[in-house]
């Protein structure tokens, strides 16, 4: 039935952070450098992880101190994308395996994009260093789009790539992007090496989970 599924897909759209890029220290180390100069207390990585997922200022309202006013959450997040754009790329890669199933994919004939709630300018430059042989479209969060799990990235991404939604499948790792598949028409493939387990992407909906970015292309195969 997967197989049968997939028969006429021709583009896969990506989610970013937690699919296919590591990207959790950086975005630790900029949340902290704004709660610092905000005199708030630095945040984990365990509760970073737990506070992404619906872009960076729904993050940054989760990492600040509980009332903080929301004009000062505004200034907090400009504040973050101006240091996060210098400094997005100090600890970020990608997963083990990620290059080699992008490169199979790619060579396979199939379009590929990435959508994501980060600051567009950053998933511009993280895929121009990591992606730009594999995936020509990179679309971040940006005042012509709404975020996710909006379906306006995605919807943007297959105009792009000249695919309809009966072509494409989005690949993700949260229930934010289970749910901006739901929206935009989409099947779903859930990640378990990304920001939420198993379990979590399971009570969120999941129905086609991979443990490893080879297990992709066997979905196509």
């Amino acid at each position: 039935m997967m197989n049968k599924t997939f028969d006429e897909v021709k583009a896969v759209i990506f989610d970013l952070d937690g699919t296919l890029l590591y990207t959790l220290q950086d975005l630790k180390d900029s949340v902290n450098h704004v709660l610092e100069m905000h005199g708030m207390p630095e945040r984990t990585l365990t509760e970073i992880r737990d506070f992404v997922g619906n872009g960076i200022r729904k993050t940054l309202e989760r990492a600040a101190v509980t009332g903080t006013p929301d004009d000062e959450v505004e200034v907090m997040y400009n504040e973050f994308n101006e240091y996060y754009d210098k400094h997005c790329m100090d600890a970020t890669g990608p997963y083990d395996g990620i290059p080699d199933m992008l490169k199979e994919l790619y060579e396979k004939g199939y379009k590929l994009a990435i959508v994501s709630n980060k600051h567009d300018t950053a998933v511009k430059e993280l895929n121009e260093m990591f992606f730009k042989e594999y995936i020509s479209v990179a679309i971040g969060e940006s005042p012509k789009v709404r975020r996710k799990p909006a379906p306006d990235t995605a919807i943007t991404a297959m105009k792009e790539l000249g695919v309809s939604s009966s072509e494409a499948i989005y690949v993700g790792d949260s229930d934010v992007d289970i749910k901006t598949a739901e929206n935009a028409g989409l099947p779903c493939v859930s990640v378990t090496w990304g920001f939420r387990d198993r379990e979590f992407l399971k009570e969120n909906g999941a129905e086609i989970l991979i443990d490893k970015p080879e297990e992709l292309i066997e979905i196509f195969s």
